[in-house]
């Protein structure tokens, strides 16, 4: 069976514009920048090292600046169930940051509008640390942006569980909408 180029180019562009992995759920095609250290994530998946994903990435944009205010959450998407035989199980989810109040900052940093908060949480940042496993299982990080009002809050218990995260529930609780961007890098144990 031939397929067409213009198939094929509706499947690329396809997959050009998803920020989040396949088969994610919300999807988003509009990209959040992430800053580590010096290394920009534009290309989603790109692949990072423990090491340098330590530090809260720095939020931002390159295509335009955004105006509002902001909830960020980084969630793990392949932690194992079973830590001593990792490839036994499904895998769950783990919240790694869930981040309220960013702003534009009015600031540039390695060509991204970037975005700040003086907020810690409810859940502070933690850097990945995905299990060595045989073979190499690269872990999918997922960061979305969600708009908010400016007096927006949520607390520890709302969010519930960080390991099992159940981001659709979350979601439903505190009555956000859909995110407005999102990205993806992935780091090996």
């Amino acid at each position: 069976m031939l397929i067409s180029s213009l198939t094929w180019g509706a499947v690329l562009a396809g997959l050009a514009s998803a920020q989040t992995p396949p088969g994610f759920s919300p999807a988003v095609t509009e990209r959040l920048d992430l800053v580590f250290g010096t290394k920009v994530v534009t290309v989603p998946g790109t692949s990072l090292t423990k090491a340098e994903t330590a530090k809260q990435p720095v939020l931002g944009t390159t295509d335009v600046v955004l105006n509002g205010t902001y909830l960020w959450m980084m969630i793990d998407q392949d932690v194992p169930a079973n830590f001593q035989n990792p490839s036994a199980g499904a895998r769950r989810t783990n919240l790694h940051a869930m981040i309220s109040g960013f702003k534009s900052s009015g600031e540039t940093s390695n060509g991204v509008h970037t975005l700040t908060s003086t907020s810690a949480g409810p859940v502070a940042y933690t850097g990945p640390a995905p299990p060595a496993e045989k073979p190499p299982y690269a872990h999918r990080y997922v960061s979305l942006l969600y708009e908010t009002s400016s007096t927006f809050a949520v607390t520890k218990t709302q969010v519930g569980q960080t390991f099992g995260f159940d981001l659709a529930a979350f979601v439903k609780t505190v009555g956000l909408g859909q995110p407005i961007r999102g990205n993806y890098f992935n780091v090996t144990g």
